[in-house]
């Protein structure tokens, strides 16, 4: 026994001698990599990640991601991170600012030698799903060669399964509501030891939405430790930095000294459309840009979910998605890598999707409502023109909208060129909306919900230098979604009842007050009185033909009726002299004596409506003016209609279309092309009728297999059946034992012996009655007894 312990003794030693090793090499590097973090200059921009002083799990995943140049606000922020510094980051969309946080939090933690034992090292809060979503992705995709366990909790999910692996988690991406949540339920989750807190898109989790939130998060995490806020339009409110703990932050602003405060490879432009013609515009631009990628952000998730029902009944020829906060989260996460992977598609959503997220290639963000201050707009707009690509972006903007807007986005150096949409292309939608609302009581709800939304969005709107809701047409916006009126709001017509009531009071008091030069009141509107039976009688007609003693009727009062009443009510009846009244009348007499008539009246009370297909159509009269509300009874003034068809790229052709002449002469005679022509059409028909033979046949054949499969199956069946049948009943008395062992099993009925005679002579037998049932045969149970039974045939 002591020979075989020295080699395992032997070993143990080399093992823990190597180990012992290696931790010395992981001590050596780690001090190397501290002393140049110290060393770093701050001052020296840094181009590509090899310059920073980073480890190696961070390094070769930097390098399999395939990120090698710093961009300038990495370059900028991740030094003074790195020295374990708080910082204020602020730079234009889509300039990394991801990475900026992400290097930072690797790098620290792996310094420090974390593990699970440790707890929660760095916390990161987006305000959004999909951008905590994304971030985590980023995070695994760099960090894939580091120990560190890290998690994604954004609400979504059972809270249970959250809660069992929270306690093990070093890094967790998360939005403010959810692991507030946890903070408060969560009894083993400790955020005692927390090195760093990340905001992502600071200046939005610090306003009014998430206030209470963030608050609260702030109080349950350590004071000591590191801060970075970093966001496309940075807040430097004190009481906001105050509520953080923030010491002594470097602000780090790439951008704050550009002509822009948007990337310079993106074309910004406006157009000025009233509201009610908003959606043709939309609807006019994207069948116009039907290989493209476009964003179309709306102020209401019920809008959106209206515009996009909406425009998928009529199929412009692009795939359509929408996205807003009301959907589940496994369904946000389908349409946000749908839209990513996507090549041409368009993706109506709320302001969910304007900040941090980046969709590759995308072309066109079309702003149909108005955003609420300049720094939305910012954030809406760079999700197109990321990392130096080009993009182009277009606000629509009512008529009440321009001024103020232009305005604020001034004041942030963002500089947008007006352009005009060209009439010719513009295509109303208008009654198809209408239909489409009539026949679907689903889709008129939708409208009159995203009616109601927009306007409660107007009216709860901050700056009112912009968002003006008295001088948008609501009736004509409620009749361009396709409804038949403006549906009712309260909060509306609870404003107008308190300006009435006050109108009212103003009014009064100023009667009372207002008086001439003289001394004397002005004279008050008269109201109207009640009417008495003889006020009725007075104002009927035709009272001449009465007795006279109408005329000599007497008032209330007892003096005599003004004779001006009565022949006031015959000057009524004189007015319907004219039974047959001619809605126009020509002086005969004067045409043909020569004389001028008056044309200028004529010419006024007649129009001239250009139709298709036909010439003009007179409009002189009510009955025609009429005859334009009716779609059915104009059909008889217009031409046919043609049936157009679309190629794939959404351009319109007639159905069947004439070939240029000229082309046609040059492929030579016409009797030429007529036999060339049958001679294919005939080959084509004959290889046709050979295909169709062929399936025919294969048809046919595929369908005879099956029912010889089926006859199989059900004679297999029967001889199962028949085989259960003559198995011996379980303990039955019949057979006697020595029989059971030496005797032949009993055969079954399709083993009966059969003579020739017998088998030619067969005939069908007849089915049983229950009267005369047949005598049941003889059972065989011997030997003896089948030699009885087969001489008896024989003989």
């Amino acid at each position: 026994m002591a020979p075989s312990n020295g080699p395992r003794n032997g070993k143990g030693a080399k093992s823990s001698q190597r180990h012992t090793l290696k931790r010395k090499r992981v001590q050596d590097d780690l001090s190397t990599l501290t002393q140049r973090v110290e060393e770093l200059d701050l001052k020296e921009p840094y181009k590509n990640f090899d310059n920073l002083p980073l480890s190696e799990p961070t390094a070769s995943g930097l390098a399999s991601s395939h990120f090698k140049t710093l961009t300038d606000i990495q370059s900028r922020a991740i030094p003074h991170a790195l020295k374990g510094r708080d910082i204020l980051g602020a730079a234009k969309t889509g300039s990394g600012k991801t990475l900026a946080f992400l290097i930072p939090i690797l790098e620290n933690l792996y310094r420090k030698q974390w593990s699970e034992h440790d707890g929660l090292g760095a916390l990161i809060l987006s305000p959004t799903r999909e951008l905590a979503i994304q971030i985590f992705e980023v995070l695994r995709k760099i960090g894939r060669y580091h120990t560190f366990s890290a998690g994604l909790v954004i609400g979504g999910k059972s809270l249970k399964e959250e809660q069992e692996r929270l306690g093990r988690m070093n890094i967790l991406v998360c939005t403010p509501g959810r692991i507030l949540q946890h903070l408060d339920q969560t009894s083993f989750f400790d955020t005692f030891n927390l090195q760093m807190l990340v905001m992502d898109e600071a200046d939005r989790i610090l306003d009014m939405g998430f206030q209470k939130s963030v608050d609260a998060i702030v109080g349950h995490l350590p004071q000591e430790r590191q801060t970075l806020l970093f966001s496309a339009t940075q807040t430097k409110k004190v009481s906001d930095l105050a509520r953080l703990s923030l010491q002594d932050p470097e602000y780090v602003a790439v951008h704050e000294a550009a002509s822009s405060a948007t990337p310079s490879t993106l074309q910004q432009h406006y157009v000025v459309t009233p509201l009610p013609q908003k959606l043709d515009v939309l609807w006019s631009f994207i069948r116009s840009n039907l290989k493209t990628k476009t964003i179309v952000f709306l102020s209401s998730g019920k809008q959106v979910r209206f515009v996009y029902e909406s425009f998928r009944h009529l199929q412009p020829g692009i795939p359509l998605m929408h996205l807003h906060g009301r959907q589940r989260q496994g369904g946000r996460l389908d349409i946000t890598t749908k839209f990513s992977q996507a090549k041409q598609a368009v993706l109506f959503s709320t302001d969910i999707a304007a900040r941090g997220l980046d969709f590759p290639a995308v072309d066109w963000v079309i702003q149909l409502d108005c955003p609420e201050d300049a720094d939305t707009y910012i954030h809406r707009v760079g999700r197109t023109a990321r990392y130096e690509r080009d993009g182009r972006a277009v606000m629509l903007l009512d008529p009440s909208e321009e001024p103020g807007m232009l305005k604020r986005l001034e004041q942030k150096k963002v500089v947008v060129e007006r352009i005009n949409v060209k009439a010719n292309k513009q295509h109303s939608i208008k009654d198809q909306l209408q239909n489409m609302c009539f026949k679907d009581p689903e889709l008129k709800y939708l409208g009159q919900k995203a009616f109601i939304s927009y306007v409660k969005s107007i009216y709860l709107q901050k700056d009112k230098e912009v968002f003006k809701l008295k001088e948008l047409k609501l009736e004509d916006f409620a009749s361009s979604l396709g409804l038949p009126g403006a549906p009712r709001i309260k909060f509306i017509q609870g404003d107008d009842t308190k300006e009435r009531k006050n109108a009212a009071r103003a009014a009064a008091y100023l009667s009372s007050d207002d008086s001439d030069g003289e001394g004397e009141k002005k004279p008050k509107k008269e109201e109207p009185q009640v009417r008495t039976k003889y006020d009725r009688m007075f104002e009927r007609r035709n009272q001449d033909v009465l007795a006279g003693h109408y005329s000599k009727l007497i008032n209330d009062d007892g003096t005599m009726v003004e004779p001006s009443k009565t022949a006031g009510a015959n000057a009524d009846a004189d007015e319907d002299d004219d039974f047959l009244s001619v809605k126009r009348r020509f002086d005969a007499g004067d045409k043909e004596l020569g004389g001028e008539s008056d044309e200028e009246d004529e010419k006024k009370d007649i129009k001239v409506v250009e139709l298709d297909g036909k010439e003009a159509l007179v409009i002189d009269s009510k009955r025609r003016e009429k005859l334009l509300k009716s779609k059915k009874k104009l059909l008889k003034f217009k031409g046919k209609g043609t049936k157009l068809v679309y190629d794939d790229e959404g351009n319109a052709h007639e159905l069947y279309e004439m070939e240029d002449e000229d082309d046609f002469k040059a492929r030579g005679d016409a009797k030429d092309q007529q036999a060339q022509f049958l001679a294919e059409e005939t080959e084509r028909t004959r290889v046709a009728d050979v295909e169709d033979k062929e399936v025919d046949k294969q048809k046919r054949r595929e369908k005879k297999e099956k029912r010889k499969a089926r006859e199989r199956e059900l004679l297999a069946a029967e001889e199962a059946e028949e085989f259960m049948a003559q198995l011996p009943p379980p303990g039955g008395d019949d057979m006697s034992p020595l029989e059971s062992e030496d005797e032949a099993p009993r055969p079954s009925k399709k083993q009966r012996m059969r003579t020739p005679e017998s088998e030619s002579d067969e005939e069908p037998k007849p089915k049983k009655s229950k009267q005369a049932a047949p005598k049941a045969p003889e059972q065989i149970h011997t030997l003896e007894d089948l030699e009885s039974l087969a001489t008896g045939l024989l003989g």
